[in-house]
């Protein structure tokens, strides 16, 4: 998921997508740690989407703050 992607999204949708994300992640760390994980990148690209999503909501939360 590229930033202008997600930028395109509404703040529910970034929301709904974040907490989707998260789960997904929590997930594939589980299969990690039993053993059964097959793509290991997988979990460096949900973080990059994790961060990415909250850091867009937070910079969405500060130009509602300032206007």
């Amino acid at each position: 998921m590229e930033a202008y992607e997600v930028r395109a999204l509404s703040d529910d949708e970034m929301r709904v997508r974040l907490h989707d994300v998260q789960e997904e992640f929590f997930n594939l760390r589980f299969q990690l740690s039993v053993g059964q994980l097959e793509n290991h990148n997988r979990i460096s690209d949900l973080k990059r989407d994790v961060a990415r999503l909250k850091t867009i909501l937070r910079e969405r939360e500060l130009e509602g703050e300032s206007a």
